[in-house]
């Protein structure tokens, strides 16, 4: 036997290397991937949808869009196209949930900082007083790098109707004027196909490390 293991020992090292490294191959190949859900319309509590697109069920994308920026420039979807990104609704006025939500996406921008597959939206439901000046004080005062982190404002219509219609993340008002919102705590995940991927309460920090979670798992599945 000595004699045998001695004669093969090179064939045997040879062997036992091979099949370590196909089992380990194998592994990876056959491990099932992490993969996030898709969001559509009816799968979302109707009181953050709009009715007309409350009867979608798949294929939801968002819709194309045309804002102005802190800077003063206009953001459209082509300032987003193939990126991954986070987007929600806030007011600058907001004394409850906004400096928290706000404080929390500052920690999203510093984590996906060097990546330019990531980026923020923020859209604000008080466009009459989240003026482009307002919203620059706001970017400097929070550390907003503008290459990474859009906060834009627009007609009240155009937000309402991105809001409920696109992104499913915004009540209405029961009473007051047309297209009054009342923004939550939702941070939306968008992949790079403009397809909602999750839905995480920026107020809390172990959603947002979720999140955080979740982007990496997108930017893998892309590579």
């Amino acid at each position: 036997m000595l004699v045998f293991l001695k004669k093969y020992k090179f064939a045997l090292i040879g062997f036992i290397l091979f099949s370590t490294l196909f089992l380990t191959i194998s592994y990876y190949l056959l491990k099932p991937k992490n993969r996030l859900p898709y969001f559509n319309p009816s799968d979302i509590n109707p009181e953050l949808v709009d009715s007309t697109v409350q009867h979608i069920s798949k294929f939801h994308t968002i819709a194309n869009f045309s804002f102005t920026n802190q800077n003063g420039e206009i953001i459209t979807q082509d300032a987003y196209k193939n990126k991954i990104y986070v987007a929600d609704f806030f007011f600058t006025t907001c004394p409850t949930i906004c400096p928290i939500m706000q404080n929390h996406m500052v920690l999203i921008q510093n984590e996906f900082e060097n990546n330019p597959d990531v980026m923020l939206l923020s859209h604000t439901v008080m466009p009459d007083i989240d003026s482009v000046p307002v919203l620059k004080k706001y970017a400097l005062e929070k550390g907003i790098i503008d290459s990474k982190w859009n906060l834009v404002t627009g007609d009240k219509k155009d937000i309402f109707y991105m809001a409920r219609k696109s992104y499913l993340a915004v009540k209405t008002e029961t009473a007051g004027e047309l297209y009054d919102m009342v923004h939550t705590e939702n941070f939306i995940l968008i992949d790079k196909e403009k397809r909602i991927r999750g839905f995480y309460d920026g107020t809390n920090p172990k959603e947002v490390a979720q999140l955080i979670k979740d982007i990496k798992i997108l930017l893998e599945d892309t590579k």
